[in-house]
């Protein structure tokens, strides 16, 4: 008996089923939850692979997470941090020699106030790259013991810094395209939800593995609510990634597409949200992307367009900026 709950058990954890063979919702979510789905009105994930959640109550001290965040900001961003930090740290040094008395640094050449500090801040500049040019040079114990910390503090700052920007350099990301709508194009005999993907980097991707669920309003018991769903692809996973490919969730019977008219897929805030997981051959790790399309997202009766190019030397050539383009299709009679 022991050996027959155990294997019902598994059997739950496995299928996600309650015992009765239904499914539970909430357990293919993915990880939203039951109260971001029913309270959210936006999307749930952003094209850019953001999510539409933010979390508060943590105090200052512990939402500072600056390592992460220096890793994960625009390079804009993080030039204009370590710039603002190095000229901040230098303005505050030059304040401090100022403090210490107009006999703190020997070479001072300028007589107004002005001009005695921006000499003494370009010299706790020279000090602080280790530049020394020597026309200003501390003088007395004090100002020497604010130099050589003020020193220490720029070896350090540096060190940090040089291993923030190559920890940037070498962080493995993925760089995958999404083509800009998915459509509802003709395959085969029925029709299927398709979107097209490509790697802009010169990196080969290797065991590329695509996931699509459906998140959609659906009436149950007289009350609306979202209503997760794994769509069954063509192919879910490529050995290779050297070109596009278009991941395809064909719609018959068994899809829970079946039946849906265009209207109903925007009326029903229907939203396919896509994640990628990938080998990167060069660091030989793991990385990740993700999108999402909404129902006005999607094009109906429409195809992607070829996006391969001639060529005279036999290479097989793609023209990424046609990655988006699309033309008009035939839809199947029902």
């Amino acid at each position: 008996m022991r050996r027959m709950k155990r294997r019902v058990d598994a059997d739950r954890s496995v299928d996600g089923s309650d015992g009765n063979g239904e499914i539970r919702s909430d357990l293919r979510d993915l990880g939203f939850g039951a109260r971001v789905t029913e309270q959210s009105r936006l999307r749930l994930l952003n094209r850019d692979g953001s999510f539409n959640v933010r979390r508060t109550g943590l105090s200052f001290v512990e939402r500072i997470d600056l390592y992460h965040s220096l890793l994960t900001m625009p390079w804009w961003r993080f030039h204009l941090v370590v710039f603002s930090a190095y000229v901040v740290l230098n303005l505050l040094a030059a304040a401090g020699f100022m403090l210490l008395g107009e006999g703190a640094l020997g070479g001072i050449q300028e007589t107004t106030f002005t001009g005695r500090f921006t000499e003494t801040f370009f010299f706790s500049v020279q000090t602080f790259t280790t530049v020394g040019y020597g026309h200003v040079f501390p003088d007395g114990p004090a100002a020497n013991t604010l130099v050589v910390l003020h020193a220490f503090i720029g070896l350090m700052g540096f060190a940090l810094a040089t291993g923030i920007l190559f920890a940037r350099f070498s962080r493995p990301t993925a760089k995958i395209s999404f083509s800009q709508s998915a459509i509802i194009a003709p395959y085969r005999d029925v029709i299927a939800f398709e979107f097209r993907i490509a790697n802009q980097r010169r990196s080969q991707l290797i065991d590329v593995e695509a996931r699509v669920l459906l998140v959609r309003n659906e009436t149950v018991d007289g009350k609306t609510t979202r209503r997760f769903h794994n769509l069954a692809l063509e192919r879910d996973r490529v050995a290779f990634f050297p070109l596009t490919w278009t991941v395809v969730h064909p719609i018959d019977e068994a899809s829970p597409l079946f039946g849906l008219t265009e209207h109903e897929m925007r009326t029903c805030d229907a939203e396919f949200t896509v994640l990628l997981t990938a080998t990167d051959d060069i660091f030989a790790q793991m990385v990740h992307a993700r999108t999402s399309y909404r129902g006005e997202e999607i094009l109906w009766g429409a195809k992607f367009a070829d996006p391969f190019v001639p060529s005279d030397d036999g290479i097989l050539r793609v023209d990424l900026r046609r990655l988006h383009d699309t033309v008009e299709a035939e839809m199947p009679a029902n």
